[in-house]
């Protein structure tokens, strides 16, 4: 059984508040080093792990042309624009190196993002959906056809379904 950190740092706490147990005592329980113990002890919510900044020295040489090719993709229509294959491909044919494809895509994926900042292009953007507690639903009409005492009758359904708790009721009449 896997733990994630956070339900760790919560057991370790559970156990020395309740149980009274001592460091050294939850470390070999969790089977963790006392460092992580007194981490838990001393706060809540677990230090949120570093990333390595990751450079990519063979992409570096096509930086500068790649941003060209990606702020005058900004100005072409959508179906003209360069993908990540394409850019790929053309560096290939243009400069005689392969660069893989993953190395490109990550590269792509973060400038894209930042040349539309900078020029104010309009940027992906996403709406968070909030649902009010018991004041969203969704409701549904709709025609079913049931085998009432062995003949085939049409009936209509009334289906409503809570959003924010996802709880549904489903009605059928003759009428």
């Amino acid at each position: 059984m896997s733990l994630s950190k956070q339900e760790l740092f919560d057991r370790i706490r559970r156990d020395s508040w309740q149980r009274q147990m001592s460091i050294r005592a939850l470390s070999k329980k969790y089977g963790v080093h006392r460092r992580l113990v007194r981490e838990a002890l001393s706060s809540p919510v677990p230090t949120p792990r570093r990333r390595p900044v990751r450079t990519s020295p063979r992409m570096e040489p096509y930086k500068k042309t790649v941003d060209a090719w990606l702020r005058a993709d900004l100005e072409a229509p959508r179906k003209q624009r360069h993908t990540v294959r394409r850019i790929t491909a053309r560096i290939e044919e243009e400069f005689g190196e392969a660069i893989p494809y993953p190395t490109v895509r990550d590269y792509v994926a973060a400038r894209r993002k930042e040349i539309a900042a900078q020029v104010g292009a309009p940027v992906e953007a996403f709406v968070t959906r909030h649902n009010a507690l018991g004041a969203d639903a969704e409701v549904d009409f709709g025609d079913v056809y049931v085998d009432l005492a062995g003949q085939r009758t049409r009936c209509y359904l009334f289906a409503f379904r809570l959003a924010y708790s996802g709880k549904a009721v489903h009605r059928i009449s003759r009428s």
